[in-house]
């Protein structure tokens, strides 16, 4: 059944975030500019016009102790849950908010273009879509999706791999029999720009775009251009491969019981 306006309110953008990452412990917690990744990720999430509330999903490790307070802090909703199943934690995370309509944001994606997300959503709004996303054309670090809360349970209730319930959407996305997808599209093929933060490397992208840009909101054609200006940047992370995290977790794939 198409989803209309009323029927996907609330909209609620979940970002996942843990301090326990392999490549960059710490990461959510490290500044740019005078302020944390995850905080530049929750002004920027802030800034779109069709979400309704930005929440954080953590995990309950004591190493993330510090995410619940820098929420509290910053009056930033959070929930804590699963460390692994992931998909668990989105999932009892979109009850906790009650959310109609789920976005989800990865906290390592300090540019992430609060204008895609609003096309995003509103592609979604038009209807008939279970899950919309931002196409694979765009640059490595503006990745968001949008879904239904009906499709996150069916995938919640269903979801066997460890590949599934780690990175929330697998599920889904390979699904397309079951669920209705799509995505925006870019003109121009995009996808060797690489603004996530994993290593060392991302981070010294990002902090000198945000150094050469400012703390004021900019957008994707911003950095584009700024990148042009200067087309040595774009070299500090090139050799990194894109979505390395959800091909390792292919790798070492099993069947695993759910959380609960």
């Amino acid at each position: 059944m198409p989803v209309n306006n009323d029927g996907m309110r609330p909209v609620v953008a979940i970002i996942q975030a843990r301090m326990s990452s392999t490549r960059l412990p710490g990461k959510v917690m490290r500044e740019v500019s005078g302020k944390t990744i995850i905080g530049h990720v929750v002004s920027r999430l802030k800034a779109a016009t069709l979400i309704d509330t930005v929440a954080v999903a953590t995990t309950t490790e004591r190493s993330d102790d510090i995410i619940e307070r820098w929420c509290a802090e910053n009056g930033v909703p959070v929930y804590r849950g699963s460390l692994n199943d992931v998909l668990d934690r989105y999932y009892q995370a979109a009850l906790r908010f009650s959310a109609k309509t789920v976005v989800r944001i990865t906290s390592d994606c300090p540019l992430i273009d609060p204008e895609l997300v609003d096309r995003i959503v509103a592609k979604y709004s038009e209807g008939g879509y279970d899950h919309v996303s931002v196409g694979p054309a765009y640059p490595d670090g503006l990745d968001a999706e949008v879904f239904s809360l009906d499709a996150l349970t069916k995938a919640y209730s269903d979801a066997r791999l460890a590949s599934e319930r780690e990175h929330v959407t697998p599920y889904i996305w390979k699904n397309p029999a079951v669920f209705r997808l799509s995505y925006i599209t870019s003109e121009k093929d995009l996808s060797k720009h690489r603004w996530t933060v994993d290593d060392e490397r991302d981070l010294t992208l990002i902090t000198k775009i945000y150094e050469g840009l400012g703390t004021e909101l900019f957008h994707m054609a911003d950095v584009l251009k700024f990148l042009e200006k200067n087309p040595g940047l774009s070299e500090i992370n090139s050799m990194t491969m894109r979505n390395e995290g959800y091909a390792k977790s292919l790798k070492q794939d099993r069947v695993v019981e759910k959380a609960f």
